[in-house]
Order: structure tokens, then C-alpha cells, then sequence
């Protein structure tokens, strides 16, 4: 962080940031393709998505803040839901807008990853809608390698986006 900026600090999201977290990914629901939802989340639709991180266990949920707000959040969830994919979690970084550029998601990878290194957890997995060159250099910065990529997967915004996968060993 530069020195002119207020400390970030990182710690396990709580209900109380539940507001704050769905502001920031409804953003992405309403300006962008990175996320392929399409209609805005209420703080209480978001509400089991929340108590689905638990503090101790492979999905988690870190968030990002300095002294005034929410600047972002990182996420691990399942890859797939079938039971012999336990092991492979998906990973997400969603910053506030304005926050880019700060470091906030890369400190937010430093920790997530800190956290699941004495996890059961084999492979992070991560879903990238192209175009989208912050998030390809954040992954490729923290071992992610490109695995392959869906083309015209989604329909958004009355157009089809690609989404190339990456993956990173634990």
C-alpha cells in the first residue's frame, strides 16, 4: 500500500459486512460481465452465500477494509459439488469500486492462501470473463496457469463472453 494511503486491513467476513459485500458484488451484476448474475442480490438473499464461509474450514471469506470502508473481498467455494471434488475450491476476488489499483486483492490472495495452506484442499480454480487483464495478471502473480477456455459460455448485456479457466496447485 503506499504510504499516503490508510492501513487494509484483512480479517473473516461477518454478517455485519453483508451489506457492504453485496454492494460491492451488485456493482459487478449491474456494469460488468465478470460476474455472469444478472440481477441484483438483496443483503438478505446474500445472506446464506455468507454463512457459507465459515471462519475454519476450506471456504472462506476475507475481507478487505481501511478505516472508512469495505474495499473488497476474497472467496473460496466449491468447484463442483459432487463429493469427490472436495478437495478443488474456486477462488474470487472482488474489489470496491475505486479500490483497483491499491493492492487490495493481491493482499487479499496473500491471506486467503495463508489460510488454506493447512487445508484439505488440492487445487484453487478460478474463472476469469474475457476480457479481463487485472484479474489474468492477479492469478498469473500467484501460480495460477491457464487450463482452458469455455468460449461464448455466458450471455450478458445481449452479448456472449468467454471464460477462461485457470488453475493453481496446493
Amino acid at each position: 500500500m503506499a504510504d499516503d494511503q490508510p492501513e487494509v486491513q484483512v480479517r473473516a467476513g461477518t454478517e455485519a459486512d453483508v451489506e457492504a459485500l453485496t454492494e460491492i458484488y451488485n456493482h459487478y451484476v449491474r456494469e460488468t460481465a465478470i460476474t455472469f448474475d444478472t440481477v441484483p442480490f438483496t443483503p438478505e438473499q446474500r445472506l446464506p452465500w455468507l454463512r457459507s464461509h465459515p471462519v475454519d474450514g476450506p471456504h472462506r471469506l476475507l475481507v478487505a477494509h481501511d478505516a472508512d470502508r469495505c474495499l473488497g473481498y476474497a472467496t473460496t467455494g466449491p468447484f463442483r459439488p459432487k463429493a469427490a471434488y472436495a478437495p478443488s475450491v474456486e477462488v474470487s476476488v472482488y474489489l470496491a469500486p475505486g479500490s483497483a489499483g491499491r493492492g487490495v486483492g493481491t493482499l487479499l490472495y496473500e491471506r486467503l492462501f495463508e489460510a488454506l495452506a493447512g487445508e484439505d484442499v488440492h487445487r484453487a480454480y478460478a474463472g476469469i470473463a474475457l476480457p479481463n487483464e487485472p484479474s489474468v495478471r492477479l492469478h498469473t502473480r500467484f501460480g495460477f496457469r491457464h487450463a482452458g477456455t469455455f468460449t461464448e459460455v455466458g450471455r450478458k448485456f445481449g452479448r456472449y463472453w468467454d471464460v477462461a479457466w485457470y488453475q493453481k496447485e496446493l
